[in-house]
């Protein structure tokens, strides 16, 4: 039986990222279920990219910085708080001098909890939106000045963005990272820099698996118009082509990766990178 670590979908299509060198945030993975930083970091690997893995987690990125040497591929860890500007900097420049350049940022660090707007003190209201928007603004800042044309940033954000029902700071900021992609794919567009977005439907992933009962799996897999699961090897895919020459033409576009309306959760559908 395959382990849920394991890409469905490798060797299945021609190495899109080769020569390339992508910076992920969230990347490390440690938990039995895939974490999306972690799918995206290896299907990135598997198309020729090499890899630099961000997390604050050192040994999260170690285990997938290991899954991906062992399979041929090029990755280093990169221990980083994307809260922190300096860190960032950091990061963006350790990327780049290990591998000789930086051709694509992934934000998709985040978390994310079930509270309701008015459920949350002040420092936590402040604590999500950092996490969750102000990091990819910090990443994409101290990324764009060694970024060259042809470059790609993708956002990943949360298909509870659009859900009907109580709101949450997690969904609020997963906006403004929507708006963020929108706004920087305009400012950066004359500088040949593509910017976009990937918006995560109900998977079952690692963020799923801690924070949620397995008996939610099949009301939330019916509530898809396709009633399939998604796991984060789709979401990977979807970053996958984004960050490709294959979308040289796409820019500013939020790609709703969600097995289909309707979608009607009010939870943080797994839009949390682990």
């Amino acid at each position: 039986m395959p382990s849920p670590l394991d890409d469905p979908f490798a060797d299945s299509s021609p190495r899109w990222m080769e020569g390339r060198v992508a910076l992920v945030t969230g990347g490390g993975q440690r938990d039995a279920q895939p974490g999306v930083g972690y799918a995206i970091c290896r299907v990135l690997a598997e198309h020729g990219a090499s890899v630099a893995v961000l997390d604050r987690d050192l040994a999260a990125a170690r285990r997938t910085v290991e899954d991906i040497t062992a399979r041929g591929g090029e990755a280093v860890g990169v221990p980083a708080d994307v809260t922190d500007d300096e860190d960032c900097r950091r990061a963006a420049a350790k990327a780049a001098a290990d591998f000789g350049r930086l051709d694509t940022l992934v934000n998709n660090v985040a978390v994310g909890d079930r509270a309701g707007l008015f459920d949350v003190t002040p420092e936590r209201w402040d604590e999500l939106v950092e996490i969750n928007l102000k990091s990819a603004w910090l990443m994409t800042r101290n990324a764009v000045p060694l970024l060259p044309a042809g470059g790609a940033i993708v956002n990943i954000s949360s298909a509870g963005v659009r859900a009907r029902g109580p709101g949450m700071v997690y969904c609020v900021a997963k906006a403004g990272v929507e708006n963020l992609t929108e706004g920087a794919a305009h400012s950066l567009g004359p500088q040949g820099i593509r910017v976009n977005c990937v918006q995560v439907g109900a998977i079952w992933s690692a963020f799923a698996a801690r924070e949620m009962p397995e008996e939610v799996r099949e009301p939330r897999r019916l509530g898809t118009a396709l009633k399939t699961e998604g796991t984060p090897w789709d979401i990977a895919y979807a970053a996958l082509f984004l960050a490709s020459d294959r979308a040289r033409w796409v820019s500013g576009h939020i790609l709703s990766v969600d097995g289909g309306p309707p979608h009607r959760s009010g939870a943080p559908s797994a839009g949390a990178s682990k």
